[in-house]
């Protein structure tokens, strides 16, 4: 199975975001969630869906790209495109992968690609594994308490803005507590948990049907699925149905 790197593309240009749309689509093991034309909507996409890798323009309007590559979590890399050479020293100075010099071709993207592939490789070959034991509950603060959760009661997460609502079998009352939703998944297990909205991450195990390949139907929940996830819902859902 090729690993997937999830990519942000940010550029106040519509003709790069285009071209970089493109080179992302032909290049197998990346994944292009989203594109953003300004550093202050890429915050939206950043507070409620995962990033690995952001290609990102220097020169934008409000926030430039150095000054933003300063805001970001410190597991987010950066690979910067810009016309002017002028920025490379500043652009290794926040600790980017990779510079790609405007006009550039999908050999020269490729090359600085392979770079965040080889990091993420690297990366996750440090990672200590998550033992089954350890990937059956997390702790959450609610109401001046850490509460554990067990993973295996929970039908789905609900995120609204700052705080979640933690939906669990059998509880007719959610727990509340203040993270946000993509905080979070990056603690679920991946086999177990998948986002299908901006808003929801659902329990796998814990689907009781699906309407018109569009709403999920956990216990008396339905949740609809959002057109950026369908794909990998999709691809899940084919991997365990009986011809």
């Amino acid at each position: 199975m090729v690993m997937k790197i999830s990519c942000l593309i940010i550029d106040d240009e519509p003709l790069a975001i285009h071209l970089l749309n493109r080179y992302v689509a032909q290049t197998p093991f990346l994944q292009c969630e989203a594109r953003c034309s300004s550093a202050i909507e890429a915050m939206e996409v950043l507070n409620s869906t995962k990033i690995d890798l952001i290609f990102m323009d220097i020169q934008m309007p409000e926030l430039n790209g150095i000054e933003f590559s300063r805001t970001l979590n410190k597991d987010i890399r950066v690979i910067f495109t810009t016309a002017f050479d002028d920025y490379a020293l500043e652009g290794f100075k926040v600790n980017a992968l990779d510079y790609l010099l405007k006009p550039f071709n999908y050999e020269e993207f490729l090359i600085a690609a392979n770079k965040a592939k080889e990091w993420y490789e690297l990366v996750q070959t440090k990672r200590p594994p998550v033992t089954e034991e350890a990937s059956n509950f997390i702790f959450v603060k609610s109401e001046y308490k850490q509460i554990q959760i067990d993973l295996n009661e929970v039908l789905y997460f609900e995120g609204l803005k700052d705080y979640i609502k933690i939906w669990l079998k059998g509880i007719t009352k959610p727990v509340l507590t203040i993270m946000s939703l993509k905080s979070l998944e990056s603690q679920l297990p991946v086999t177990k948990f998948m986002r299908v909205h901006r808003s929801f991450i659902i329990a796998l195990n814990k689907i009781q049907a699906i309407e018109r390949g569009q709403v999920i139907m956990l216990n008396n929940a339905r949740v609809k699925i959002a057109d950026q996830y369908k794909e990998k819902f999709q691809s899940f859902i084919s991997g365990k149905m009986f011809d």
